[in-house]
Formats: C-alpha cells, sequence, structure tokens
C-alpha cells in the first residue's frame, strides 16, 4: 500500500467487487462461498488481498499494515456489496516488522468456521501473524478439475497441505486416495473436513511423512541425503497411481533433500511420474513467481523425456478469474500431464 485512505480503499474494492459480478454469480450457483475480492498486486493496491471465506471477511497485508479506520471501511464497502454481514479479520503478513498496534479479531471469529466451495464443506479458523489460511483460493480451478476427472481413480496427493484436492477427489468418486504431508496438525483438519461432508473414511488416508522419501519410494528409487541413514523414516512399497498431484511449496529442506522449484523442480517430477501409471496424470504445480511458465514447462518435459516416459499431452489450468492477471502470467502455474 502507498498513502490511500480508508475510503480510497473501500472505493477499490467496491469497484472490484462489481468487476466480479458475473463470476461470483457463477460461483454461489456452485455452492462455493470462498473467493477472493481484491486482488491489490494488480487491481490498485499492491500488497493488499481481500478474501471471503464463507461468514469471514479475511483482509491481508503483507508489507504496510493499515491505516486506521481501513477495516471498518474495507468491511463496509463488502458487505454493501454482497448483501450480507460477514465478520472482519486482519492477517498482517509482515507482522515481525510492522506490528498490528495491538488489533485483535472481535469475539464473533473465534473458533471455526465453515466456507463452501463447489457444495464442499471446508473448515477455517482465523489465522494471525503471517499464517496462511487452511484453503488457498487460487488452487480453486485444480481442485475443480480434479474433481471432475477422479471417478474410479486411484489418487496421490502429495503435499497436501489440509487435504483440499484430496477431499475434491473423493467428491468426484476416486476409489481411493492418498494424502500425504509432514505436518499432522494440517492433516487433522483434513479429517475434520472429511466428517463435515460425511464423505467414505475407507477411500480416504492422510500419511504424515516426508513426501521425498515417500514418493521416490512409490516410485522404485532408493532413498538418499544427509538424513536417509540416520533418520528414520515411514516405508514403503513401490506403486504406481492414476493420478498424481504434486503441489510443493515455494522452498523447504528436509534431512531427505531440498524442495527447490527454481533450479531442481525435476528431483520430485522424476519419482512423481514413476509413481503413476503409463497413460496416467500428473497434475504439476509451481508457485513461484519469478519462474517463467515456459522454461517450467520446458523442464517438465526434459525431466519426462530423460526417465522414459514422455509426456503425452499438456495442459496449462489457470485460476479462476478472482485472481486477475495484468499480463496474463500468473504466479501460480499448474499443468495437467499424461505420460
Amino acid at each position: 500500500m502507498n498513502n490511500e485512505t480508508p475510503t480510497d480503499l473501500a472505493a477499490l474494492l467496491t469497484e472490484s467487487v462489481a468487476a466480479r459480478s458475473s463470476l461470483l454469480e457463477q460461483l454461489h450457483c456452485e455452492e462455493t462461498t470462498c473467493y477472493r475480492l481484491l486482488h491489490g498486486a494488480v487491481e490498485g493496491c499492491p500488497g493488499l488481498t481481500v478474501d471471503r471465506y464463507g461468514p469471514l471477511l479475511w483482509v491481508q497485508t503483507f508489507h504496510e499494515p493499515l491505516p486506521p479506520g481501513a477495516l471498518e471501511a474495507l468491511s463496509q464497502a463488502a458487505d454493501q456489496a454482497l448483501g450480507q454481514s460477514l465478520i472482519p479479520i486482519w492477517n498482517h503478513r509482515a507482522q515481525a516488522r510492522h506490528p498490528a498496534s495491538g488489533y485483535a479479531d472481535p469475539p464473533e471469529a473465534d473458533g471455526w468456521h465453515l466456507a463452501h466451495e463447489a457444495g464442499l464443506a471446508y473448515e477455517i479458523q482465523p489465522r494471525r501473524w503471517g499464517k496462511d489460511p487452511w484453503l488457498f483460493l487460487d488452487f480453486r480451478a485444480t481442485r475443480r478439475w480434479v474433481r471432475a476427472h477422479s471417478k474410479d481413480l486411484s489418487v496421490l496427493n502429495l503435499f497436501a497441505y489440509t487435504c483440499g484436492v484430496g477431499l475434491a477427489a473423493l467428491a468426484g468418486g476416486a476409489r481411493e486416495v492418498w494424502n500425504v504431508d509432514f505436518s499432522a496438525s494440517v492433516l487433522d483438519v483434513g479429517l475434520r473436513n472429511l466428517d463435515h461432508n460425511a464423505l467414505d473414511t475407507q477411500r480416504f488416508d492422510t500419511i504424515q511423512a516426508d513426501v521425498i522419501p515417500t514418493v521416490r519410494q512409490l516410485g522404485g528409487l532408493p532413498v538418499k541425503g544427509r538424513g536417509s541413514r540416520r533418520r528414520p523414516y515411514a516405508r514403503f512399497d513401490a506403486r504406481q497411481f492414476d493420478l498424481v498431484v504434486l503441489d510443493p511449496p515455494t522452498w523447504a529442506t528436509s534431512p531427505f533433500g531440498a524442495i527447490d522449484p527454481v533450479r531442481d523442480y525435476g528431483s520430485l517430477l522424476k519419482p512423481s511420474l514413476l509413481a503413476t501409471k503409463p497413460g496416467g496424470v500428473v497434475v504439476a504445480t509451481n508457485h513461484v513467481s519469478t519462474v517463467e511458465v515456459e522454461g517450467w514447462v520446458d523442464s517438465l518435459e526434459r525431466t519426462a523425456r530423460k526417465i522414459g516416459r514422455p509426456i503425452q499431452s499438456l495442459e496449462l489450468l489457470p485460476p479462476d478469474g478472482d485472481f486477475p492477471s495484468s499480463d496474463g502470467r500468473h504466479p501460480l502455474k499448474v499443468a495437467v500431464l499424461r505420460a
């Protein structure tokens, strides 16, 4: 943000909601109540996003905190534009550098709330101090695709987080879904979402494990890395799935190697392809904004050729229109690979 006043921010929000009117109508028909209302980087206010998560109005700042009165002005503008009253909350992502002046969420924001996407219920809890929401909205188009293409398939969801993709696959009729993530707490959110939707628990597994040794074993590759000899890890036999979703973070390290989508995406794609049945699909993502889609796609194709699984078809999935781009180059890149 620069020197925008609360009135300026409210006007920007009103304008951005109006620009989304047809999309919001479509999303409401899909029984979706979580979407981005203002994407500040493109819509006039870098460092600010405004999202709806069911009953919550989720305002996030990434550099400078909100000026006094801005949250109230944004809340009033959103309520008027949407025709309903939402609970305003503010997550300042740069908390350590710019404290949010003792701000506290309103009492009615306490606890968890339910938001819906395509009729599925997702548990949402206000999170502050720079923490991510439990459902990433720019991934909606990918969850929609997975749900539409999962019937009777076995699905492996890597870096599952709160299992949003896994839940969509199960709702789409997948016969088996594995959700792999190192964090037990986010997998627990996924299990609660499973209960909220009364879906079949027998076809849905959550696996708390380091993704790197897990996918390498599933792909029939040896586990290596500085911790492979002295740190225990979950053991798996090699096996292949019909559909693999590979959604790594922008950067992470583990005793079994670095997760580096900029310089070494192939180290993740290779075992993921080997854990995919011939003719199956890998949905691969890259969240790093500085990675150009052409170079990334080229690296996917080179990795696939090198291991003898050349890509037969490749489709790019852009985010929905509530995540606009000034040049068509979204930070989130999603490729559907058939190999």
